[in-house]
C-alpha cells in the first residue's frame, strides 16, 4: 500500500475536501491557469501540495463570505452581481425573467433598489456559480 502524505492531495481527495464532483475538479479546476503544478504521483493520480491547492481554491473557485457581513445589509444590483460573480446585466435579466425571486425591493431610497443580504443569499443558494474572472 502506498503511504499517504497529508500535505499532498490527489483529485478525489480534493473533490471530497471541497464537496465538489470529481469531474468538476479534473475538467474545471485543474485546467485553470492558476491551478498549482503537480508535485508528484500517487498511483495514476497527480499529487498537489495541499496549501497551494487551498490557496488556488480560495482565490479562484470558492468564494467565502467575510464573517463581518450582516444579513440585514442592503445590496444594490451591482453588489448582488459581485456577490454572485456575474455581471450586473445578468442580475437584472434574471430578475426580469423570474430566474431568481428576490421579491419587492426592501428599500428604494433615492430611486435605487436594494434587497437584504439574507434574501439574496437564499435566492442564489441553489444556483450554480459562474466562473467569471
Amino acid at each position: 500500500m502506498i503511504a499517504r502524505d497529508p500535505q499532498r492531495l490527489i483529485a478525489p481527495e480534493i473533490a471530497e475536501r471541497y464537496g465538489r464532483a470529481l469531474n468538476t475538479i479534473q475538467k474545471g479546476w485543474m485546467t485553470h491557469a492558476k491551478w498549482p503544478p503537480a508535485v508528484g504521483k500517487r498511483g495514476r493520480w497527480n499529487e498537489y501540495d495541499a496549501a497551494a491547492v487551498d490557496e488556488a481554491v480560495r482565490g479562484h473557485f470558492v468564494r467565502e463570505q467575510p464573517a463581518d457581513e450582516d444579513s440585514e445589509d442592503l445590496l444594490t444590483v451591482a453588489q448582488i452581481a459581485e456577490y454572485a460573480r456575474v455581471s450586473p446585466s445578468t442580475v437584472r435579466s434574471d430578475l426580469s425573467r423570474g430566474r431568481i425571486d428576490l421579491g419587492a425591493p426592501d428599500d428604494t431610497t433615492g430611486g435605487v433598489k436594494r434587497w437584504r443580504r439574507a434574501k439574496v443569499a437564499a435566492a442564489y443558494a441553489g444556483r450554480r456559480r459562474y466562473n467569471r474572472s
